[in-house]
């Protein structure tokens, strides 16, 4: 079913995730998307799924950049998804970090990762089913974030193939984008979801 209540969600790490990741990006010019990110996203797009960002950016934080720099990222970020059909719902982000952050940043916040802030409250903003959704990091945090929200379907992009140790919550492991949207496909499968009806 997908419903407009308590429908499934894609949520998307960003750094290592929709772009590689070079470390505190902060302008267009340093934003190059990973090959593949379009196609998975608008396979969320087809099923009426809402693709969601959370991203800790500590960058605001420690002072490397500010607010208004990645805002402007942010906007040129969304605008290239809807160009490509694949809207973004909506993009949280934590600028907090409890030991570098900068006077008012420096906290420590339940949405900075490995928490869960930021999934729920998309869940609580969008009205989302976190039990039949899904989250696509490159980090642990990531994965550990997603298993405390509740969501079910916890994709860990691994290029290098290192794996991760016992103590991480149960997920998937995939090389690249493509083979997360190749178990993207088999969790939608397994849950009856469908391309939505035009």
């Amino acid at each position: 079913m997908n419903g407009v209540a308590g429908r499934p969600a894609l949520f998307l790490d960003r750094d290592g995730v929709i772009n590689v990741d070079r470390g505190y990006v902060h302008r267009v010019d340093q934003f190059e998307f990973l090959p593949g990110i379009f196609e998975l996203a608008r396979f969320a797009a087809e099923r009426a799924w809402p693709i969601v960002v959370v991203t800790n950016q500590a960058g605001i934080g420690r002072g490397l950049y500010g607010e208004a720099d990645y805002q402007t990222v942010n906007q040129w970020m969304c605008d290239c998804f809807r160009g490509e059909q694949a809207p973004i719902a909506r993009v949280y982000h934590c600028p907090f970090h409890a030991e570098l952050g900068v006077g008012e940043y420096r906290v420590d916040h339940p949405w900075r990762k490995p928490k869960p802030g930021m999934i729920l409250q998309a869940s609580a903003d969008l009205g989302l089913d976190l039990s039949r959704s899904c989250l696509i990091g490159d980090k642990v945090t990531d994965i550990e974030a997603a298993a405390a929200a509740g969501v079910p379907e916890r994709i860990l992009l691994d290029p290098e193939g290192l794996g991760s140790g016992p103590e991480v919550p149960p997920h998937r492991l995939a090389r690249d984008l493509a083979q997360a949207l190749a178990w993207l496909r088999e969790f939608a499968r397994s849950a009856g979801e469908r391309p939505a009806t035009r």
